[in-house]
């Protein structure tokens, strides 16, 4: 990205960190869910929900930051994420107050942390140059 100022660039590489430990801290977090289920049948199931949500909601709005600082240049170079279905889910959650599906949360989770992990080691790769 060389279109990007030095404190752009380091803000994106910050951000990208974060979102990076914030991958691996859901994983983590998520390691013994087995369904969407595990999270409405207990409280603390139902605390491991929100607090998914939280950082789903953290990572979803950290890529429309990155996708501002690098004026739309960065994310087209991983073209096999939705990217705007990652920048979209945050306001799904954000505005969907109680109506949060757990379904969706345990997909995203399971189906979809790994390759944006794998997109997001990418970036942080390209940005080292």
């Amino acid at each position: 990205m060389e279109s990007l100022s030095s404190d752009q660039h380091k803000r994106v590489v910050l951000t990208l960190q974060q979102v990076e430990k914030a991958i691996v801290q859901l994983q983590e977090w998520n390691k013994d869910v087995t369904s969407a289920d595990d999270y409405l049948t207990s409280p603390e199931g139902a605390k491991n929900l929100a607090a998914n949500c939280m950082m789903i909601e953290a990572i979803g709005e950290s890529f429309k930051k990155i996708d501002n600082y690098t004026q739309g240049q960065l994310l087209p170079l991983y073209p096999s994420i939705p990217w705007k279905a990652v920048k979209g889910i945050r306001d799904h959650i954000a505005h969907g107050y109680f109506e949060i599906d757990a379904d969706i949360i345990f997909e995203t989770i399971t189906e979809n942390l790994t390759p944006l992990l794998t997109a997001t080691r990418f970036f942080l790769e390209q940005l080292k140059h």
